[in-house]
């Protein structure tokens, strides 16, 4: 496995590439460019400006995350053609540049959710949490205001305030939009752009809906076991896959993260891998938590047994952290918490390859 750490640039992010260049292990970052509209070509010197800048640090840039998908492909829309042309565009750019993965995501109007960016914990620290009695009785356009206040002024990924200042607008348009709609539309999607892919050779890697399951009555299709495997199936082959995130599929306990990686990855469909840990309370409610297993409900040496398991050779990074010892960051992407993931990962890694030689 490659071992990353998702960077936002250098006007964007409280953590500089210096410093995740000291991490031991690391080996490159995950990028994107979110100054570009959502649906427009990436241009190419952009792309070049950004791999120039982290090279030049001494990591690498094979990762992209995220090339976001337009509503209107969503949507089903007469336009969507248009846009689908756009992203096959961005995906030629970005193989001239050495781009391996471009990780993206299919949730309708929003991406992660969460009811506190700073929920305080009892050591003192704070994390994302979720819960859903408040996510259900919120208006979206409240919620759209507690995010911006609370953001310790960042934009945060997936809640880019031009994506969604036509917030009524699209909740209107998904009216009709079920499910089996959106997984149809995926369908289309994925038609298109896997063939020009294979030409990039760049894989296409769904990341699974946060949470996984509706918020606000849209339909949500990323969420589970028989989900993935209809996804992985709208197109065969190796360049439809998977960003394999514990924390988001994690939060419902139906989920079994071990045995879903040891399925995917052994059909060869997991490019990326988002490892977090997730503290689970009754109602659908849940916690951020470290990486360490005691302090959630996912066995993290488990999910790493499962990615040795299957040799796995892809790219990982550690997902949400803590905000722990006084940072103020992006919520979720402090330098201090996530190290100590990258730290405690690599950790559980090296012991269960040496357990194994030891047999």
């Amino acid at each position: 496995m490659k071992m990353t750490f998702r960077w936002f640039g250098v006007d964007n992010d409280s953590v500089t590439l210096d410093q995740i260049k000291q991490i031991p292990g690391m080996t490159g970052v995950v990028g994107s460019l979110f100054d570009v509209p959502v649906g427009e070509v990436w241009p190419m010197e952009k792309i070049k400006a950004l791999k120039e800048t982290v090279v030049n640090a001494g990591l690498e840039l094979e990762v992209i995350e995220s090339v976001n998908i337009h509503e209107d492909i969503k949507l089903g829309l007469p336009t969507r053609d248009h846009y689908i042309e756009n992203y096959k565009q961005t995906l030629r750019h970005l193989s001239k540049f050495g781009i391996k993965v471009v990780c993206y995501n299919f949730m309708p109007v929003f991406d992660w959710t969460r009811s506190d960016l700073a929920k305080v914990l009892p050591d003192g620290s704070n994390v994302l949490s979720y819960d859903h009695n408040k996510i259900q009785t919120i208006d979206p356009n409240k919620m759209l205001e507690d995010m911006d206040a609370n953001s310790n002024g960042y934009d945060l990924p997936g809640w880019e305030p031009e994506r969604l200042k036509t917030i009524k607008t699209l909740f209107t348009a998904y009216q009709d939009v079920n499910e089996e709609k959106l997984l149809e539309n995926l369908g289309y999607f994925l038609k298109e752009i896997i063939p020009v892919a294979e030409q990039c050779d760049i894989k296409m890697a769904i990341h699974p809906d946060d949470p996984p399951w509706s918020i606000f009555g849209l339909p949500r299709i990323v969420t589970s076991k028989e989900r993935l495997e209809q996804i992985v199936n709208l197109v065969d082959s190796p360049y439809n896959g998977l960003t394999l995130c514990s924390g988001c599929l994690g939060a419902n306990p139906n989920n079994n993260i071990p045995e879903i990686v040891r399925y995917f990855g052994g059909k060869g469909r997991i490019h990326f891998a988002h490892v977090r840990n997730v503290k689970i309370y009754e109602g659908g409610n849940f916690d951020e938590a470290s990486h360490l297993s005691s302090d959630g409900s996912l066995d993290m040496f488990e999910i790493m047994k499962a990615y040795h398991d299957i040799d796995f050779k892809g790219y990982i990074r550690p997902d949400h952290g803590r905000m722990i010892w006084g940072e103020k960051a992006r919520p979720g992407y402090g330098l201090y918490d996530r190290a100590l993931g990258v730290t405690y990962l690599n950790g559980v890694w090296e012991a269960i390859g040496k357990m194994k030689k030891q047999k």
